[in-house]
C-alpha cells in the first residue's frame, strides 16, 4: 500500500485555505504556503544528507513549525523522533542517542538545555527554531533550500516516527509509528468525530504527545481542515478562543486537567461553545462530575481511551452515546479490536475486571531497541495495555484503572480511579489522586492526595463519611494528604510513582 502527501494533496484541492494558524506568532499559513515551507524543509535535511530511514530529532514547545518539519521529514521518508521539552539533559540525550537521530531541530527558548545535549550525544546538525517565525537556522534554510515537491515513494508499513512513552513506569521506551497507522486512525477516529474540510481543529497538548499530534492534528489535515496551534495551555485564553466567532473551533481534545482548570475559569459560564461540533478527553480517568458540568454548559464531552501504542485512540464515544453512556470509553474505532482478558489468558466475561488488549491496525508495530519490551507487550498480534477494564452487555468498554496502580488491601482489590471519582463530588475538593501505601495491619491501604479548593479544607473524616453511602469500606482511603498541586507529566497524567515515592511512610491503620 502506498501513502500519500496530505499537505501537497491538499494544496492541489484548496491552495489558498488555511492550513495552520500558531496563536503564539500570530502566522498564519494556507495549505499552498505550507506545502512550499515543507517541501523546503524537505530539501534541506535532503542537502545535509538525511535519507530515508535516518532519524531526526524535534524539541519544541508547540508551533506550526513542527508540523511543517514532520511532513517534511515524512516526504522524504525521515524517521521524526518527538522529544519532549521538560524533560533534562540527561533524559533527552537517552531518546536522541537511542533513536540515532542525526539531526534534532530545537525551539531557541529551549536552548539552555542544548549545550549539555551536545555534549552527551553525537547528533551532526542542530537547526535553531525562532518561535516568533521571524529568524534562526529553520528559516534561512527555508529561504535558500532547494524545494522537493515530490514524495518519495513510500509504503504504508514504512516506519515515519518514534515517539517516546511517558515513562510514568520506568525507563522511557521508543514507540515506533508506520505511515498506515496515522492513515488507519484517520479513517477510524475521523468519521466518529466528525471530520470534515470544514473542521477547526484547536491543539493545545503537547505535540509530542500522540493525543496532541492526532487529535485534531492529523485528522484536520488529512480531511483538509484548519489545525489552530498553541503554545502553552492558559484556561483563560483558551476559553477566549472557544468564544472567538472568526477562529470557529470546531474539535477539541484535553485531558481531564484542562477541563477542570476551564470550568473553574470565571469566563466559563459566559463562553460561546456554540460552534464545537466534537470536544474529546482523554488520558486518564475522567470525573463523572466534570463530565456532567460540562455537559449542563451544553457541551457533551466525548470520552476515549488510547495510548501512544494505539496511535491516539482505540475506543471512543460517539455524539449518541452522550449523556447515557457516561463513562464509558467507548468501542474500539474502525480497524481496531479490543477485549477483556483475564490473568490466565482466557477472555473474560462480560462484566468482569481484566486487562485490555488490542490489536489493529492503528497499533504500533513495537518498540524501538526493546526486544524484551515487544516479547512482553505482544501475545499473538494482541497489543496487552496495562490497563484494567471491564465491556458491558451492549459492548461498551470500561476503563477502570492502570494495573499498577491497583493495591491490595486486606485481599481486597482497589483500583484508584473508582475511589477518586467517589472523592470529586466532594464540594472541597479541586483535584485528587488516590495512591496505595504500605499498611502493617492490611498490607496496603489507600492514600488521598487532596488539593483543595480555593478557601476549602478538607479532613480524613470527612472523606470516610462521603465514600460511606458510595464505596464498600475497605475502598475508603486511611490518610489524607493535602497538597498546593499534583505532579503530572506534560501530558497531564498524574504521577503516581512521585506520590508513592513523597508519602511511602505508613498509614494510620483503618481500624
Amino acid at each position: 500500500m502506498l501513502v500519500y502527501d496530505w499537505i501537497a494533496e491538499n494544496a492541489r484541492r484548496f491552495p489558498d485555505k488555511i492550513a495552520t494558524i500558531d496563536i503564539h506568532s500570530g502566522r498564519q499559513h494556507s495549505y499552498a504556503a505550507m506545502h512550499e515551507r515543507v517541501a523546503r524543509i524537505a530539501g534541506h535535511l535532503s542537502a545535509i544528507g538525511v535519507a530515508k530511514g535516518d532519524r531526526v530529532g524535534l524539541l519544541s514547545m508547540n508551533s506550526s513549525d513542527m508540523l511543517d518539519i514532520m511532513f517534511a521529514c515524512w516526504r522524504i521518508g525521515a524517521v521524526l523522533t518527538m522529544l519532549n521539552f521538560r524533560l533534562t539533559a540527561h533524559e533527552l540525550a537517552f531518546m536522541v542517542s537511542d533513536s540515532g537521530a542525526s539531526a534534532v531541530f530545537y525551539d531557541t527558548d529551549l536552548e539552555a538545555v542544548i549545550p549539555a545535549l551536545r555534549e552527551k550525544t553525537d547528533v551532526a546538525h542542530w537547526i535553531t527554531m525562532d518561535p516568533a517565525g521571524k529568524g534562526g537556522d529553520l528559516e534561512a534554510a527555508i529561504a535558500a533550500a532547494t524545494p522537493v515537491y515530490g514524495q518519495l515513494p513510500q509504503l504504508g508499513s514504512d516506519l515515519c516516527m518514534i515517539m517516546y512513552s511517558s515513562g510514568t513506569t520506568g525507563t522511557p521506551k521508543g514507540v515506533m509509528f508506520n505511515h498506515a497507522q496515522f492513515l488507519f486512525i484517520n479513517a477510524g477516529s475521523g468519521g466518529i468525530s466528525n471530520a470534515s474540510n470544514q473542521m477547526v481543529g484547536l491543539v493545545a497538548l503537547p505535540l509530542f504527545h500522540i493525543g496532541g499530534l492526532v487529535a485534531y492534528t492529523t485528522i484536520s489535515f488529512g480531511f483538509g481542515g484548519t489545525v489552530v496551534v498553541v503554545r502553552a495551555f492558559e484556561p483563560g485564553a483558551m476559553l477566549r478562543l472557544f468564544g472567538d466567532p472568526d477562529l470557529g473551533v470546531t474539535h477539541f481534545l484535553g485531558v481531564p486537567a484542562m477541563y477542570n482548570a476551564m470550568q473553574a475559569h470565571p469566563d466559563f459560564a459566559t463562553t460561546d461553545f456554540s460552534r464545537t461540533q466534537t470536544m474529546s478527553c482523554g488520558a486518564e480517568s475522567v470525573p463523572e462530575s466534570l463530565l456532567r458540568t460540562w455537559f449542563a454548559r451544553g457541551v457533551p464531552i466525548r470520552e476515549g481511551y488510547g495510548m501512544t501504542e494505539t496511535c491516539a485512540a482505540a475506543l471512543m464515544q460517539e455524539a449518541r452515546d452522550i449523556p447515557g453512556k457516561i463513562g464509558a470509553a467507548g468501542k474500539p474505532v474502525r480497524h481496531c479490536e479490543a477485549k477483556i482478558m483475564r490473568g490466565d489468558g482466557t477472555e473474560a466475561p462480560v462484566g468482569e475486571l481484566g486487562e485490555i488488549w488490542m490489536r489493529g491496525l492503528n497499533i504500533t508495530p513495537g518498540y524501538w531497541n526493546r526486544p524484551d519490551a515487544n516479547a512482553s507487550s505482544f501475545v499473538d498480534g494482541w497489543f496487552r495495555s496495562g490497563d484494567v477494564g471491564r465491556q458491558d452487555e451492549e459492548g461498551y468498554f470500561y476503563i477502570e484503572d492502570r494495573v499498577k496502580d491497583m493495591y491490595i488491601t486486606g485481599g481486597e482489590n482497589v483500583y484508584p480511579a473508582e475511589v477518586e471519582n467517589a472523592l470529586y463530588a466532594m464540594e472541597a475538593i479541586h483535584e485528587v489522586a488516590v495512591i496505595g501505601l504500605p499498611d502493617p495491619k492490611w498490607g496496603e491501604c489507600g492514600c488521598a492526595v487532596v488539593v483543595p479548593r480555593p478557601g476549602a479544607s478538607v479532613t480524613i473524616e470527612e472523606i470516610k463519611a462521603h465514600c460511606g453511602e458510595r464505596l464498600a469500606r475497605y475502598k475508603h482511603p486511611a490518610r489524607l494528604e493535602i497538597v498546593d498541586a499534583l505532579p503530572r507529566n506534560a501530558t497531564g497524567k498524574v504521577l503516581k510513582f512521585e506520590l508513592r515515592e513523597r508519602f511511602g511512610g505508613a498509614p494510620q491503620p483503618i481500624g
